[in-house]
């Protein structure tokens, strides 16, 4: 990708994209780019967090590891998407590991460059506020989901978070492997090949990595039914 090309990516994501042109320039230049191949790891749990990180191109997932040996799919971020805002201020443990689940382009910012910026322009900590309180909300969007949400319903929301379109059908190509949507909807693969089943009732049709979708307004009034009736269909 053209250095161009990165720099304009970079300059959409919600943690620069409210800042003045010379500010970011400045980000920029202190700032280093990375490419990753799958599966590669970017940090470790327990690591000292010293940069923020925004996905220039492909996917990267967020992941805890219990004492088990269990994995927990915290987040899961693509292009423009930042994450470890507010440890890397803090030079805290990353509370999570952080792995590229395709080929992706990373944007690492320094952490001592961001504080460095917010001493001179006050407006940027707001920002940085800003993006650590959307990471925040999707947290607690996740945990609702898990809470009221049925699994074939949380399905559903996510077929309806790749539609292009609000309206009519659609064809969603299935960003990466089942075992990770799994893993990022709080389900087991095995529940997730029964969820893909059970949501032809919903007007979708699961092949491969793709997802048919007859009519995106339906699919989104199955999404937001009342969990006590999904459940009758869903069980």
């Amino acid at each position: 990708m053209k250095t161009k090309d990165r720099e304009t990516i970079a300059r959409t994501s919600r943690l620069l994209r409210s800042l003045q042109e010379g500010d970011v320039d400045s980000l920029l230049a202190a700032s280093s780019w990375k490419s990753y191949d799958r599966g590669e790891t970017l940090f470790l749990q327990g690591e000292r967090a010293n940069a923020i990180h925004v996905v220039i191109d492909g996917w990267v997932k967020l992941y805890r590891i219990a004492p088990n040996g269990s994995e927990t799919v915290v987040n899961v971020f693509t292009k423009s998407g930042s994450f470890g805002e507010a440890v890397a201020l803090r030079a805290a443990p990353y509370p999570v590991s952080a792995e590229a689940v395709t080929e992706c382009q990373m944007l690492h910012i320094p952490s001592d460059a961001l504080t460095s910026q917010i001493r001179h322009d006050p407006e940027f900590g707001i920002s940085v506020l800003a993006a650590t309180f959307q990471h925040l909300n999707s947290l607690v969007s996740q945990l609702e989901q898990l809470k009221a949400r049925t699994g074939v319903q949380r399905v559903a929301d996510f077929l309806l978070e790749q539609c292009n379109g609000t309206t009519g059908s659609c064809v969603v190509n299935l960003p990466y492997d089942k075992v990770l949507i799994a893993g990022r909807l709080g389900m087991k693969p095995e529940s997730l090949s029964r969820a893909f089943s059970k949501i032809r009732a919903a007007g979708v049709k699961v092949v491969g990595a793709h997802a048919a979708i007859e009519d995106i307004d339906r699919l989104r009034r199955y999404c937001d039914e009342d969990p006590a009736a999904a459940w009758s269909k869903a069980l």
